[in-house]
């Protein structure tokens, strides 16, 4: 069983691969929408600070949304998800490790990433630390509950507004919980409610994203 969840997992790292600009393109529009604004924005650091977690965490959502249409449609189109659901092993380990394969490839970069960005944004270092924490466990959440909407989608037309808008008001509770961890370190407050509200999140996606 392991070598299966094995095989799957590369199977899609490499199809993904095989498609390069799909994946730098979520990575350098993260980049360059978060460096916009300390550019518009000017030299005011007080300012920087107050909308770095929440412009940081709309742009992650958005850039982990971006990859959401290709989740499953390779799959779909060849009908490797077809033998998925008729084969005999357990249909939703497989599930949850293509959508752990999509978080590798669009979330991890991100929470990777995010620190530096927040550079720019004056974030002090323990800001910092938690920004990556909480984009590691929000992106795979986002994930999860974006696979939602791929699924539902699949073999649509412009599947990829359609999956904006049924899994938009969905990634609600993780923007403001992940944006209000890093929001209250960076004035000195406790981030442990957040970081709750956040794991929770992420337990029940991960229980109900794959059914």
């Amino acid at each position: 069983m392991h070598k299966l969840l094995y095989r799957v997992f590369m199977h899609d790292i490499r199809v993904a691969l095989r498609r390069q600009s799909d994946v730098v393109a979520v990575f350098f529009f993260f980049i360059i929408a978060t460096s916009l604004f300390p550019l518009g924005t000017g030299v005011d650091q007080k300012l920087l600070m107050a909308m770095a977690p929440s412009v940081l965490w709309v742009m992650a959502l958005l850039s982990c949304m971006l990859s959401l249409p290709r989740m499953f449609s390779n799959d779909y189109a060849n009908g490797a998800l077809e033998q998925i659901v008729l084969s005999n092993q357990p249909t939703i380990l497989l599930i949850l490790m293509k959508i752990f394969a999509h978080w590798v490839l669009s979330g991890l970069p991100l929470v990777l990433i995010a620190p530096v960005i927040g550079l720019q944004f004056n974030l002090n270092t323990d800001a910092l630390i938690v920004l990556a924490e909480s984009l590691m466990i929000g992106t795979l959440a986002l994930s999860l509950i974006g696979s939602i909407g791929a699924a539902l989608t699949l073999g649509l037309r412009g599947a990829g507004i359609l999956i904006a808008i049924l899994v938009l008001p969905l990634y609600i509770p993780v923007l403001v919980f992940g944006a209000g961890a890093v929001g209250a370190i960076a004035i000195g407050m406790s981030s442990n409610g957040a970081f709750s509200l956040l794991g929770a999140v992420l337990a029940i996606a991960l229980v109900v994203a794959p059914v």
